[in-house]
């Protein structure tokens, strides 16, 4: 079984995070932020990765922050040295008036690029500057290339779920184990 799971205790936050990535999308989830744990259960349920998040801080960006981090290293952990997986994911979700699209790389060299075209500063409780950072800061701690864009929509909510719902459905992808595959998936030998 592929899991992973990573604690993170700073003055600012404590953070548990465990994945299984042969699961089947269930979650137990509690940030202490609303809209995150929203988000974060739609990942778990889409990518059909078990996630297990508990995290307590003192400000919302401080939280979201670390729960990206701890997310995108137990995935990390998970993978091991990403021998079998299929690597690269994509997909593209409607959400009501929106239509997101994500595509990554498991390569181990990070890059984001997001563009969620949102309008307002917040969606429900959770700042949008957080949800592009908590996208930035997974990335950077999965060490993948991460690209999430959405390419129309008029609400902002449905704009951020369409976009986690595509990032999930990549994730399902990129990490699942190919059976023809042998050995990492990569012309050099290493991931």
């Amino acid at each position: 079984m592929r899991t992973g799971e990573v604690s993170r205790r700073t003055r600012e936050t404590d953070v548990y995070v465990k994945v299984n990535l042969d699961g089947s999308g269930a979650s137990d989830v509690v940030t202490g932020v609303g809209f995150l744990d929203h988000m974060l259960v739609s990942l778990a349920t889409h990518s059909l990765i078990d996630i297990t998040a508990k995290a307590s801080g003192d400000l919302t960006h401080h939280t979201v922050e670390d729960v990206a981090i701890c997310l995108g290293e137990a995935i990390l952990e998970a993978l091991g040295d990403a021998r079998g997986i299929s690597r690269f994911g994509w997909a593209i979700v409607p959400m009501d008036c929106s239509l997101a699209f994500a595509a990554l790389d498991l390569a181990r060299r990070p890059y984001v690029k997001v563009n969620l075209k949102l309008r307002g500063k917040k969606v429900e409780d959770m700042p949008c500057e957080n949800i592009l950072h908590f996208l930035e800061s997974l990335a950077m701690a999965l060490r993948a290339n991460v690209h999430v864009w959405v390419e129309y929509g008029s609400n902002d909510h449905h704009k951020v779920e369409a976009a986690f719902k595509a990032l999930a459905l990549s994730l399902r992808h990129a990490v699942s184990v190919d059976p023809r595959r042998r050995g990492v998936p990569s012309s050099k030998g290493v991931i």
